[in-house]
């Protein structure tokens, strides 16, 4: 890639990573509740997710998705059903001394899992592959295509990177002001609230 494709595609890459999705929403919410270095071990579970869908779209894969209409809705509805369900359970949720009685911990492991489920489940994300990546590749780069793949996909995997640790940090940050009831419970359905709009978004959501 030569310089001026690369001055456009790291700002667009990052707008991207930075858009208010699901799983930014989550890495805000795993750090005011778990600190700032779980919530940033976690994003590894929606890394894991994106390098596989930057491999499909690596391979052509894609069009499979992108020309199934049964895949893609099987996709979106176990997406979007993960997404009802994890908007209750933050909209149920125990604050103050009941969250103290019924507190659980979450290990980095459970909440890497849940990053990949929510990043798999949405199959608009290996679409924004199919089509933003290629936008990048020349066909006339003396670097085979494949190559240019795996340099655009270690780019944006290090701007996601760098987008989970700016909402986590931010969720840290906040996490002082979360262990009073009040604001707990305000953004516990706040989040609640964006993550059931990005279930029903996901509904809505064609090829």
């Amino acid at each position: 890639m030569d310089l001026s494709s690369l001055l456009l595609f790291v700002p667009a890459c990052f707008a991207l990573n930075m858009a208010p999705g699901p799983n930014n929403l989550l890495s805000l919410h795993n750090a005011s509740r778990y600190g700032l270095r779980r919530a940033c071990l976690a994003g590894s579970g929606r890394l894991l997710a994106f390098s596989g869908m930057i491999a499909l779209a690596a391979m052509g894969l894609a069009v499979v998705l992108h020309t199934s209409q049964y895949l893609f809705l099987a996709i979106k509805l176990l997406g979007a059903a993960y997404l009802f369900y994890i908007a209750w359970q933050l909209w149920r949720a125990p604050v103050g001394e009941a969250a103290q009685a019924n507190a659980v911990s979450h290990s980095g492991w459970q909440l890497a899992r849940q990053e990949f489920l929510v990043a798999a489940g949405n199959p608009k994300a290996i679409l924004i592959f199919t089509a933003f990546l290629p936008q990048f590749v020349r066909l006339d780069s003396p670097t085979p295509v494949a190559e240019q793949f795996l340099y655009l996909g270690v780019l944006f995997l290090l701007l996601e990177w760098a987008a989970i640790a700016l909402y986590a940090g931010l969720g840290a940050y906040m996490q002082r002001w979360f262990q009073q009831p009040r604001p707990r419970r305000l953004f516990n359905r706040i989040s609640a609230g964006l993550l059931g709009c990005a279930g029903l978004g996901l509904l809505a959501a064609r090829r």
